[in-house]
């Protein structure tokens, strides 16, 4: 193996050769006639004049060498199911979907939203716009209707494909109503409505805007890739801001392709035939990448399960799946195993499955706490990982590369920088911090292939959130530290995003539907530390003058508009009625003081508040 700081080096020193080679991996129409094009930063385009077809590479080309290999596995406790398709098998189903995205009009570079639970038909979905060089923005199942609605009206798709509906633990959960309610709140109206019939609970279809996913695929061809330039946008997918309107990254084809095949075998040191399995949704940035492409993309094959870490049935669900499936890989959030803790804290379960096949547990989306790490180690003697990227970036930027370089491990840092990704700890001027400092984490731009291109029909917003706070550089949102070893801790975000078990969530958006209760005067929403979640929301908010309601019946409203509007993802169990917020003389709510008061952190009264008295009235509350 090639060790890091070689690899690394070359990278940053290098980047064209670097990814010039790495883009070897892919196979191309038209060859790139530039690797890296900088000429207007921080609008940064790799391989410009290439053409290809992320759907043939996912599937087509492994067809010939290893056609009859396991592709999917989809693996459904909730629903009891097991189905297996191989690469011939799934590129025909992608074939002949995309054939049927065509008969309804869909053609390169339009838009396709695709909200569906965690069935073959998702993925199947996602490369089949990939295959016509459509742009799919897929999103989570669980969002409401008002949620759907704001991603409908900004990506202004063609055609919406749905599920009739996700499965829960113990519960149906009907996608059709939040789909109508979503439709009737967007201005814009897709041409067409594609809906998978599952049996649990179908839906009423609306004639001549709806159609049945069956009865259209079965009347469909196959149809050929189209080729697609590099540049071109292969999906949308929103994430949270500070504010309510949700930012669209844009994905391209020829730099998401060439990163996502370099980082399995180097990050994850997965390679063609065997298994990886990504335990996240493909509505998150985790879902896109490794349980849908990077795996496929790799020749792989990848795992696609509808359940839970427990209740589906208990907390052995992982160990099954590891062992029935010959698992090489898992990549999960530390949620997942602080609830697989939380339930079976001695591993008993485990004592039911043999594992020999699994080697490595990578471990992201919300820091890594020590205990969690150990706990997981100590159970299932592999190495377990702690790695940290972002749905912007795609793939991991810090991370111990077990196909490159095996490093020692730190808990509580996600190890060094990945190739390619230059950061630097920066103080509130830009300046670079000493070692073991705090600061804001940075990128340096160019950053590389996979990252985002910009947000969708925003360039200015892309530009003032990511770049505008340190020219030069990509600004994470998250602090930490660097270690004399060049280790990197990532401490947790400096903006007002929370991480809910692995789902960044707007403070903005939540203080939004607080502010609408017309009892309400003022709020604030902080993410306070959570065992299980990582964080949970927390809602402080100010009653009017005059209010005859009570606290209590306000707390219980607001809770229940919360899940309304946000859904249950969101975790927002409590809501406290305070007699005013801790400001600064400017009118700041002084968020991050309340989220050390709500930690147990020790903090620093701010020399710009307004009244340091209100400091413990908030500490009062939370006790």
């Amino acid at each position: 193996m090639a060790p890091y700081a070689d690899t690394y080096r070359r990278s940053i020193d290098d980047p064209e050769g670097f990814w010039r080679e790495a883009a070897q991996a892919i196979d191309w129409y038209v060859e790139p006639k530039q690797i890296l094009d900088n000429s207007s930063p921080p609008f940064v385009r790799w391989f410009s004049g290439g053409e290809l077809n992320t759907s043939y590479n996912a599937l087509d080309r492994h067809v010939e060498s290893r056609g009859d290999q396991v592709a999917l596995i989809y693996d459904s406790p909730v629903t009891d199911t097991v189905k297996r398709f191989t690469y011939a098998e799934l590129r025909d189903d992608v074939a002949t979907f995309a054939g049927a995205l065509s008969s309804l009009g869909t053609t390169k570079g339009d838009r396709v939203v695709i909200y569906m639970p965690m069935v073959p038909e998702a993925v199947v979905a996602m490369l089949a716009c990939a295959r016509l060089g459509a742009i799919h923005s897929v999103v989570f199942g669980g969002f409401a209707s008002n949620e759907l609605a704001v991603r409908i009206d900004d990506a202004r798709p063609k055609v919406v494909l749905a599920g009739s509906c996700g499965i829960e633990v113990n519960r149906v959960i009907p996608y059709m109503p939040l789909l109508e309610g979503a439709l009737e709140l967007a201005s814009h109206q897709p041409d067409a409505v594609v809906v998978l019939q599952r049996p649990e609970a179908k839906a009423d279809l609306k004639p001549g805007r709806d159609h049945d996913w069956d009865e259209l695929v079965a009347a469909a061809t196959k149809t050929d890739p189209v080729p697609v330039a590099a540049t071109d946008p292969l999906y949308v997918l929103y994430t949270s801001g500070t504010t309510a309107i949700p930012k669209g990254v844009v994905r391209d084809n020829g730099g998401h392709a060439v990163a996502l095949r370099w980082s399995l075998p180097n990050v994850y040191d997965t390679h063609p035939g065997e298994v990886f399995w990504a335990a996240s949704d493909v509505g998150w940035a985790v879902g896109h990448s490794y349980i849908t492409y990077a795996p496929l993309l790799t020749g792989c094959t990848a795992v696609l399960y509808e359940g839970k870490p427990v209740g589906t049935p208990d907390a052995g669900a992982f160990w099954r799946v590891i062992a029935d499936h010959g698992v090489k890989a898992l990549f999960c959030a530390p949620t997942a195993f602080r609830a697989i803790k939380k339930e079976d804290p001695n591993g008993e379960k485990l004592k039911d499955y043999s594992l020999d096949a699994f080697e490595y547990l990578y471990l992201a989306g919300e820091r890594l706490d020590p205990d969690t790490y150990h706990w997981a180690k100590d159970m299932l003697g592999v190495p377990v990982i702690d790695h940290w990227w972002q749905t912007e970036t795609g793939w991991p930027m810090c991370a111990n590369l077990m196909g490159v370089e095996p490093l020692p491990v730190k808990p509580g840092s996600p190890t060094k920088p990945v190739p390619g990704y230059d950061i630097a700890i920066l103080d509130e001027m830009g300046a670079e911090v000493p070692r073991n400092t705090d600061g804001a984490v940075a990128v340096r731009s160019p950053l590389p292939p996979g990252t985002l291109l910009t947000l969708w029909n925003d360039d200015e917003r892309f530009e003032r959130s990511y770049f505008s706070t340190y020219p030069g550089f990509y600004l994470t949102g998250d602090g930490g530290r660097m270690d004399d070893d060049g280790y990197l801790y990532v401490m947790g975000r400096i903006d007002d995003v929370i991480n809910v078990a692995g789902h960044r969530l707007s403070t903005g958006a939540m203080e939004e539907i607080i502010a609408q209760h017309p009892a309400v005067a003022e709020c604030a929403v902080i993410g306070v530390a959570d065992d299980l979640k990582g964080q949970v929301p927390i809602g402080f908010f100010v009653l009017k003058s005059g209010v005859e309601t009570q606290p209590d019946e306000v707390e219980i409203e607001l809770i229940a508009a919360m899940r309304e509007k946000i859904g249950a993802v969101a975790v927002f169990k409590r809501a406290i009625a305070v007699e005013r917020l801790p400001k600064t003389r400017s009118g700041k709510i002084l968020r991050s003081t309340m989220r050390a008061i709500a930690d147990g952190r020790e903090y620093n009264v701010p020399s710009t508040i307004d009244d340091p008295t209100i400091l413990d009235e908030i500490a009062t509350a939370l006790a």
